[in-house]
């Protein structure tokens, strides 16, 4: 199958079943990403950099550089989400 295929063996239900699931995964760590700026807003100088040299901040980091990573095969299973639509 080509990159320029539809997806023919993706089940619909299913695959909306995994759209929702996974738009509600993003949803919620970009609320999570807001509220953790947010708070970040109202730490002391001294505070925030001891927090930013921690393992759980370097975690935190490389996660959100994996969700960035995944926005374009998120778009690409949204095309197919639409081409299910269509069908």
């Amino acid at each position: 199958m080509s990159d320029k295929e539809p997806a023919t063996d993706l089940d619909s239900p299913q695959a909306r079943l995994a759209y929702s699931i996974i738009q509600s995964l993003l949803d919620h760590t970009r609320v999570v990403s807001d509220l953790i700026a947010l708070m970040a807003q109202t730490l002391d100088e001294d505070t925030t950099k001891a927090l930013t040299q921690t393992p759980v901040w370097t975690a935190y980091l490389d996660s959100r550089r994996a969700l960035e990573r995944t926005k374009a095969e998120v778009e690409q299973f949204t095309e197919v989400m639409k081409q299910l639509s269509e069908d």
